[in-house]
């Protein structure tokens, strides 16, 4: 089970757990082991004149400490918790980044919209897998692979036409950002929804995409 603290209240009276300063090592490890995710290490923070720079040299970097930093991303990712301690023992800093379209894919909203959604969810008694909120003010929601695909058709039958939403189901060739993963000075990637033993097995986006749908239309 992961460790959390403090919580933080954000729109529509969702919480989000704050995880403890454990280090980015012991987290990837944890990711692998206990959760059975491919992991691999991204971009760091170096700090340099006073300020935190992405270890990419891209001054005007967009997601600082938190993008892959390599082409090869995808055949680096691990589900070997071993190979994992090898990979963030090279590079403590490393930021943990989750390739999507192995064990699950995720749903990508606005902040805004995913907390509406999580509300709704709530009172529609869903059962949730495990939800991040970045810095970025995105949201992603863990369901089972395979929604990439889907979405767009679900989407359609809502009603919506899908360019029309900001709804980016992240299958084969997309990573997410793990917690406590830093955006530069912005803060760390956290849970809104935390990883836990009754989450594991994730929900089929068939289940969720109506109330994020639905989201997503009121935040337009």
């Amino acid at each position: 089970m992961f460790i959390v603290e403090e919580t933080i209240a954000g729109p529509e009276a969702a919480q989000i757990p704050k995880q403890r300063g454990e280090s980015l090592l012991d987290t990837a490890v944890r990711y692998a082991e206990e959760r059975h995710w491919d992991v691999f290490p991204g971009a760091w923070l170096e700090t340099a004149d006073g300020t935190q720079r992405c270890s990419c040299g891209d001054r005007g970097c967009p997601a600082p400490g938190a993008h892959p930093a390599r082409d090869d991303w995808a055949t680096q990712a691990t589900g070997s918790a071993t190979v994992a301690r090898r990979m963030w023992s090279m590079q403590p800093t490393a930021s943990i980044l989750l390739p999507t379209g192995r064990t699950f894919d995720a749903i990508d909203v606005p902040e805004s919209a995913g907390f509406l959604a999580l509300a709704r969810m709530e009172r529609m008694e869903l059962t949730l897998g495990p939800v991040t909120c970045a810095p970025d003010r995105r949201m992603h929601f863990f369901v089972l692979p395979g929604a990439a695909a889907k979405v767009p058709d679900l989407v359609r039958r809502l009603g919506w036409p899908p360019a029309s939403l900001d709804l980016v189901a992240l299958g084969e060739g997309s990573y997410v950002a793990a917690p406590p993963t830093r955006f530069g000075s912005r803060g760390a990637v956290q849970w809104a929804c935390r990883p836990t033993p009754a989450n594991r097995w994730l929900p089929d986006v068939e289940e969720l995409i109506s109330p994020l749908a639905y989201a997503c239309g009121r935040d337009r």
